[in-house]
């Protein structure tokens, strides 16, 4: 089959190389090599620590199909593959070091308390997500964030209101921020306005909405720079993505979490109101105009105290809106 046996002339010699060398050869590859390649990509921690015939169980391949897919990669072995997933994580774990005393912490409790559950597995979706930032992108993002004459915000289901979320953020220090909403009519409006140069921001997580991938390509085609907010590198929106952030997801149960997405848009809408400085300023007193002038806030402090009669005698069933009081 087409991909099977065309190896590459020289192995990768580190995690990254691996992940570039896979996401390159990834059209190409059959269809059972991409299911490999999606689980190198997607989950390296687990497949750092499994052996050859656990990873093809979790892909529903054969067992040979793996130490195919290994040599084809130009590796000599599946250890050199296991070897490879475990430096990546060296690699990018001296965040997760500074939490590795939580999951010590209380760990008797943890099948009974939701609670330290949630803390140990959101502390570490953190950790993880920040720790494998680069600096240089970092950068080149909270610049495009900043100074693109528009910036856009996309994702579906739970990505909706990470995007939403962080819409809400930038658009206190910036105008012209747009967070998309899904829908055959609203959509197709909003994506005929992206131009070049501005900023559209990509979010998704397995499994990965069409609307999401299409409206990103879309950006693509129109000349955006585009940033993909995304779970791990088998993502659609990693493709010819100008920037890309990784988020972990993992939740305590079935539902995944979306803290990291949370924290690192709340990082970035910071970082951007830094880069705008004085700029920002003018938008923030035009929104608290908007807010004083329209009533948005209940102003507390601003409300009579409640008389001794109003707190013994509260309304009656006649004074209940929607009775026909």
């Amino acid at each position: 089959m087409a991909g099977e046996h065309d190896t590459v002339d020289e192995a990768p010699a580190s995690f990254g190389d691996l992940v570039v060398l896979v996401r390159g050869r990834m059209p190409r590859l059959s269809p059972s090599h991409r299911l490999l390649a999606e689980l190198v990509m997607a989950d390296p921690e687990r497949v750092a620590f499994m052996s050859a015939a656990e990873v093809a169980a979790a892909s529903r391949v054969e067992e040979s199909t793996v130490h195919r897919f290994v040599a084809e990669l130009g590796l000599d072995s599946y250890k050199a593959l296991t070897d490879l997933c475990r430096a990546g994580l060296r690699e990018g774990g001296h965040l997760l070091r500074r939490f590795a005393h939580l999951q010590q912490l209380g760990v008797d409790d943890l099948d009974e308390d939701p609670l330290a559950q949630a803390l140990v597995s959101d502390q570490a979706n953190i950790a993880r997500t920040l720790g494998r930032i680069d600096p240089d992108t970092w950068d080149r993002a909270v610049e495009t964030l900043a100074a693109a004459p528009r910036v856009f915000l996309f994702g579906i289901g739970k990505c909706y209101v990470v995007g939403y979320h962080f819409g809400l953020l930038l658009r206190l220090v910036r105008d012209e921020v747009f967070s998309l909403v899904p829908g055959p009519g609203s959509l197709i409006d909003d994506l005929r306005r992206i131009r070049p140069g501005d900023c559209f921001v990509g979010i998704g997580i397995h499994r990965y909405g069409a609307e999401t991938v299409r409206s990103f390509r879309w950006a693509q085609r129109a000349g955006a720079t585009t940033l993909a907010l995304t779970d791990n590198e088998a993502s659609p929106l990693v493709r010819g993505a100008d920037m890309v952030f990784f988020v972990e997801t993992a939740g305590v149960s079935l539902l995944r979490s979306i803290t990291g997405f949370v924290s690192l848009s709340q990082a970035l809408a910071t970082s951007t109101a830094a880069a705008l400085g004085a700029e920002a300023r003018p938008v923030l007193q035009r929104k608290e105009e908007l807010i004083t002038q329209f009533g948005i806030y209940d102003e507390i402090d601003d409300l009579p105290p409640p008389t001794p009669d109003a707190l013994d005698d509260p309304p009656g069933p006649e004074a209940t809106p929607g009775n026909g009081a």
